[in-house]
């Protein structure tokens, strides 16, 4: 019984250490993924800071008469984009994002708002099917190392429903990086423009504040002013400028442009996220694995002293069997000769 014991044991250890080695593999890829992830974040601000810096004059010059600006004050129809992983292994970097939206669709068909939900990535597909939630177009294979080509296959479902009216607000639902450590989902309007675009505006070394970005659509998303689609930042005029065509029509040509951009950006913080989600999560699966090889060694060393400890007293309980059948008398231990020798 201790030998089998042993043998099951033995497999299991074996079978741990396999997956440690997976864990740690995957921890150390995304470790060295998410320092590239940053790096494409900080490569693609100045062409997102300086779309985002021409369609703020653009707007402020223009007034907000226009629906393509401001928040919208009852919108019916919205147009949800929902960015998650292709892949799982990421703690609970997917099931956050996804309950977000959940909570955005139900708190807006309560007020009698219709929804239209776009998805990036496998699992969103997976997570509205099983919720019976209609989903109009799934996008994969972006969320690893998207490419500005992908965010412009995706604004260029997202942007013309918006400019046809067939939408009133389209909304992201997505992870933004803090810091490594430090990854908070955020649900920002992209559509209609807010007055202040500021994608990636930074603030001052120890300057940061939160404001709440709030319309009728019930939609409510934390966004920092140190960068934050929509977020306000003090206005910086950049110069005189005179639009030809008008305004509307410049702003039509240019909010494509500045979606793109947009998603983009936000395609690049999810993948940054992602990595490190996935890294944090493996660096704690492997610590467990190592606790449970060192719980279940010590039970295997337990069970193999009870083997040896069994196989021992069954050899000094053998040698004690013999020695005393040497000491029993010969008369004794053969009654038959002694019977012959008596006649």
């Amino acid at each position: 019984m201790a030998g089998g014991q042993e043998r099951i044991l033995r497999r299991r250890i074996r079978t741990i250490e396999s997956t440690k080695k997976i864990t740690r593999s995957f921890e150390l890829i995304a470790a060295s993924q998410i320092s590239r992830a940053q790096g494409r974040i900080a490569g693609s601000r100045p062409y997102v800071n300086a779309i985002s810096d021409i369609l703020a004059e653009t707007a402020r010059e223009g007034g907000s008469s226009t629906r393509l600006l401001g928040i919208p004050e009852s919108p019916q129809n919205v147009l949800a984009l929902v960015i998650v992983a292709d892949r799982g292994l990421a703690g609970a970097y997917n099931s956050s994002v996804l309950r977000a939206a959940e909570r955005l669709i139900r708190s807006g068909s309560q007020v009698g708002q219709s929804y239209r939900v776009m998805v990036i990535g496998k699992k969103a597909q997976a997570y509205f099917r099983f919720r019976r939630q209609p989903v109009e177009r799934q996008f994969v294979g972006m969320s690893d190392r998207p490419t500005y080509e992908d965010a412009r296959q995706v604004a260029a479902v997202i942007v013309p429903p918006f400019l046809g009216s067939e939408v009133d607000l389209v909304q992201i639902v997505s992870t933004r990086i803090r810091s490594v450590s430090r990854q908070v989902v955020e649900t920002r309007q992209l559509l209609p423009v807010l007055p202040s675009p500021k994608p990636f505006r930074q603030q001052p070394s120890g300057v940061s504040s939160e404001v709440q970005v709030t319309g009728d659509s019930g939609a409510t998303g934390t966004v920092s002013e140190t960068g934050g689609y929509g977020s306000p930042a003090p206005e910086r005029k950049l110069g005189y400028f005179e639009f030809e065509p008008d305004v509307e029509q410049l702003l039509a040509q240019l909010i494509p442009q500045y979606s793109e951009a947009s998603i983009y950006a936000a395609l690049l913080e999810a993948s940054a996220s992602e990595h490190a989600s996935r890294r944090r999560a493996m660096s704690a699966a492997t610590e467990n694995a190592e606790e449970l090889l060192k719980t279940l060694r010590r039970v295997m060393n337990r069970a193999r002293q009870d083997s040896i400890t069994t196989e021992i007293m069954e050899i000094v309980g053998g040698s004690e069997a013999l020695r005393s059948v040497r000491d029993v008398p010969r008369d004794l231990t053969h009654p038959q000769a002694t019977e012959e020798q008596n006649e």
